[in-house]
C-alpha cells in the first residue's frame, strides 16, 4: 500500500548486537561414526551409581529443586573445608561466572582476560555491561600474567585467570601467580576459574582454595562438567569469601540448578575417588598424547587439562577438516589452532595417524 510506513523495530542492547557467537564443538553427525574430541568432555559416561540416582530424582521432575542447592553446598563445604556459605552453585561454571560478573560490574567498568582463553569470556562480560581487555599470550601459549597486570587500570573490576588454559593447556604456576596478586590492587576481583583443576599433575601449580583463604579479593570457579562427567547436566560453582557469595547468589538465576544436576553431583562427591581414578587415566591418555606427538616432530605445550592444544594458525580449519575425514572432530580456532580433547585410546591413535601424514605432507 503507497504511504505504508515501515514500523520502528525493538532495539536490542548495543552490548548485545555486537556479541560474538559462542562456537560449540562439532557434534557427531546422526548415523555416522567418529570420536568426538571437540569439546573437553569426559569419555567415561555416569558411574552406575551416579545413574540410579539421576533415574531417581527424576521421579521429582514436577517439583522446583532447592533453589540454594543446600545438599550439594554443603557436600562441597566438607570436601574443600568450608564454609557452606561461601559456596554458589549454578549452571555450569560459565553461568556462574556471568553471575560472578553482574555482581561487581557495571557500565564503564573493564575486565582484562587473557586472550586466546575461554572464548565465552568476551561474551560473559559485555553481558555484564563491561568491557573486556584482552591480553595476548606470552611465550609456549601461556598466560603473561605481568602483563595482565599491567593492563589494570582505575576501571577495572576484574581479571579473569584461567588455569589451566582454555585452549592452549599450561596452568598458572605458584611464583606466577603471588607476584601477579601482589602487584593487583585488593579492591579488584581475580577470578581463577580452575574448570580443568582435577587433571593438573604439575606441582608448581598453586593450590587454588589456599590462595583463597590468603587473598580477600579472589574467588573460584570450578564445574562438574569435566572430571565428574556431568557436562549434559549442567552444574558448576564458585567458592569465595562469604561477603562476595552472597552478592553472586544475589544476581543468580533463581531456582538454576535443577534437583536431578544437584542429586547427580551430590553423588558424584560421593564416588570421588572411584571417579578420579578415571581422571588419572585420562591424564595417562594425554600424556602418550603429547608424547606422541612430539616423537612426530610437533612442537606443542604443556597441557595440565583434558586437551591437548596444536599452534597451526591459518591451517587450523584444514587440520580439523582432515581429522573429521578421518573419523575425529576437533575444534579448530581459525587464524591460532586446534584443540584436542582427550578421549578414547583408539581416538588417540586416529589423531596421531592425521598428524603423522600431516607432519609428512603439509608441514
Amino acid at each position: 500500500m503507497l504511504g505504508r510506513v515501515t514500523p520502528p523495530r525493538v532495539p536490542l542492547r548495543p552490548a548485545v548486537a555486537d556479541l560474538p557467537a559462542y562456537v560449540p564443538g562439532a557434534r557427531v553427525p546422526v548415523g555416522a561414526a567418529a570420536y568426538k574430541l571437540s569439546s573437553n568432555e569426559n569419555p567415561f559416561p555416569p558411574l552406575p551409581s551416579v545413574l540410579a540416582v539421576i533415574d531417581d530424582a527424576a521421579a521429582d521432575l514436577n517439583r522446583y529443586p532447592d533453589m540454594y542447592a543446600t545438599e550439594l553446598t554443603e557436600a562441597l563445604a566438607a570436601r574443600l573445608d568450608l564454609d557452606p556459605a561461601g559456596v554458589v552453585a549454578g549452571t555450569g561454571s560459565v553461568a556462574v561466572l556471568g553471575h560472578v560478573l553482574s555482581a561487581v560490574c557495571g557500565a564503564g567498568d573493564e575486565v582484562v582476560i587473557p586472550w586466546r582463553s575461554f572464548e565465552a569470556y568476551p561474551i560473559a562480560v559485555a553481558v555484564a555491561g563491561a568491557t573486556a581487555v584482552p591480553v595476548p599470550l606470552g611465550q609456549d601459549s601461556r598466560l603473561d600474567l605481568p602483563a595482565m597486570a599491567k593492563a589494570v587500570t582505575r576501571r577495572t573490576r576484574a581479571v579473569l585467570v584461567c588455569t589451566p588454559n582454555n585452549p592452549t593447556g599450561p596452568a598458572v604456576r605458584s611464583d606466577e601467580l603471588e607476584a601477579f596478586l601482589d602487584a593487583v590492587p585488593s579492591d579488584v576481583l581475580v577470578v581463577l576459574d580452575e574448570a580443568y583443576v582435577e587433571f593438573v599433575r604439575d606441582p608448581r601449580v598453586p593450590d587454588g582454595l589456599a590462595v583463597l583463604r590468603d587473598r580477600r579479593n579472589v574467588v573460584l570457579l570450578r564445574t562438574f562438567s569435566k572430571a565428574y562427567g556431568l557436562a549434559g547436566l549442567r552444574v558448576g560453582y564458585a567458592v569465595a569469601r562469604p561477603r562476595l557469595a552472597a552478592g553472586i547468589r544475589a544476581v543468580a538465576t533463581p531456582f538454576g540448578v535443577s534437583h536431578v544436576a544437584q542429586r547427580a553431583a551430590v553423588a558424584s562427591l560421593a564416588a570421588e575417588r572411584e571417579l578420579l581414578e578415571r581422571v588419572d587415566a585420562i591424564v595417562e591418555e594425554r600424556t602418550r598424547l603429547l608424547t606422541g606427538l612430539r616423537a612426530q616432530g610437533w612442537t606443542v605445550p604443556d597441557s595440565e587439562a583434558n586437551f591437548v592444544w596444536l599452534p597451526l594458525g591459518p591451517r587450523a580449519a584444514d587440520f580439523a577438516a582432515d581429522a573429521a575425514a578421518a573419523g575425529v572432530l576437533v575444534r579448530p580456532f581459525p587464524g591460532d589452532g586446534v584443540r584436542v580433547s582427550v578421549g578414547e585410546p583408539e581416538a588417540t591413535d586416529l589423531l596421531l595417524g592425521v598428524t603423522a601424514e600431516w607432519r609428512h605432507t603439509r608441514v
